[in-house]
């Protein structure tokens, strides 16, 4: 296969997948044969297109063929009835992809039905939008390829038996579905920022996700919320580490290594979600990393903002994590003393957040501004033990 070649098949994949998933589903209304239909498409071009070159249009050949193998299969199973005619109406397709809607969102929607359990949300978008293999999602998530695999056959089973739709539902309907869809691109960032094994890939696919549903649902301002969210994360995820690969916090690092176009992006999507004054947890949140994002220009951080923008979060989500970082910015607006009370009132009030790596790393920051020596290096020590990040760990051994 030349380089040529490849590289327009990985175009085309990345371009076109979801797209012409979205597309075939919609109309034959069964997942797992339109992905098969168009892996079957995808292995045609690869042995084609060496020999006969790259088509002009390589979407709309990837589409002809896959449609191709919905008719063959539909005519395989058809029998002499009144519904054959139906089955293969609704497997035709016009071959130019152009002349459809785009249904990516009413997939992306459908991974989201109550069908689906939630664990399995985020893994079946990245794989029937993205088409990323099983086998990768499951590093990710930190399960075993095999179970992985046999997770998303029973979600496309649950989707095809509870005859979910894949056409794009009214603009209520969407509102309604469209929580479940964003929670889970941001669980499937969030494993991706933590799985450094894999240079960001994962965490780069949730965030294509996350522009994809802006993209698609420009009214929803929670999506663009999402998606500013994640671009400001990704901004500076790279500064992360140091060149040595050892951690480096928020706090110290650099902002000359953000990426400011993508802060650009975020900042951009942000006020176009202010705008329509439905504010929401993924908007605030963003708005803690654009306050985070400033000290770009103002060399400071403003913890005031910070601190606002948390205690409406923590009114909203009763999240655990989020009382964790407001403690954070409630001792650097009032001090270590009382950042500290906060924290451990959070730690009595939640109990998953005995286990929480981040709560005992900040705990034993907090305790040690306080001057509690015994209650800082008990907290480090728990943070130690409960880090997974090589680098992370040694962070925390290092006491800084």
């Amino acid at each position: 296969m030349t380089e040529a070649v490849q590289r327009a098949a990985e175009r085309a994949a990345r371009d076109s997948y979801g797209r012409l998933v979205a597309l075939l589903a919609a109309r034959g209304g069964d997942l797992a044969a339109a992905e098969d239909a168009l892996g079957d498409a995808f292995a045609a071009a690869l042995d084609h297109w060496p020999r006969q070159g790259v088509p002009d249009r390589p979407e709309a050949w990837l589409l002809t063929a896959a449609r191709r193998r919905l008719l063959d299969g539909h005519r395989r199973r058809a029998t002499h009835t009144a519904a054959t005619p139906e089955l293969l109406r609704r497997a035709a397709l016009p071959d130019d992809p152009d002349a459809l809607p785009d249904h990516r969102l009413a997939l992306l929607l459908a991974c989201a039905d109550e069908a689906v359990e939630p664990a399995a949300r985020a893994a079946l978008m990245l794989q029937v939008v993205l088409g990323l293999e099983a086998a990768r999602i499951a590093s990710a998530f930190l399960v075993a390829p095999a179970a992985m695999a046999q997770r998303l056959v029973r979600a496309k089973r649950k989707l095809r038996d509870s005859g979910a739709g894949f056409a794009l539902p009214g603009p209520e309907d969407v509102a309604a579905r469209l929580p479940a869809v964003l929670a889970a691109i941001y669980a499937a960032y969030t494993a991706g920022a933590a799985d450094h094994a894999d240079g960001g890939a994962l965490a780069g696919e949730a965030l294509w996700l996350a522009r994809l549903c802006a993209a698609l649902a420009p009214e929803e301002p929670e999506a663009l919320g999402l998606a500013a969210l994640l671009l400001h994360l990704e901004a500076r995820r790279p500064a992360g580490r140091d060149a040595a690969g050892d951690y480096v916090p928020l706090s110290s690092q650099d902002p000359a290594l953000w990426d400011a176009a993508m802060q650009a992006e975020a900042e951009a999507l942000l006020r176009r979600a202010s705008i329509m004054g439905r504010p929401g947890r993924y908007q605030w949140e963003a708005a803690v990393a654009s306050a985070h994002a400033a000290r770009r220009f103002t060399g400071e951080t403003d913890w005031d903002a910070i601190l606002v923008l948390y205690d409406a979060l923590a009114a909203v989500t009763g999240s655990p994590v989020v009382a964790v970082n407001r403690a954070v910015a409630v001792a650097a607006v009032h001090g270590p003393a009382r950042g500290l009370a906060a924290l451990r009132a959070a730690l009595a009030a939640d109990a998953r957040l005995a286990d929480y790596q981040p709560c005992w790393a900040a705990m034993a920051a907090l305790a040690e501004r306080a001057g509690e020596e015994a209650p800082a290096a008990l907290a480090r020590s728990r943070a130690i033990g409960l880090a997974t990040d090589g680098a992370v760990r040694r962070f925390l051994m290092r006491g800084r």
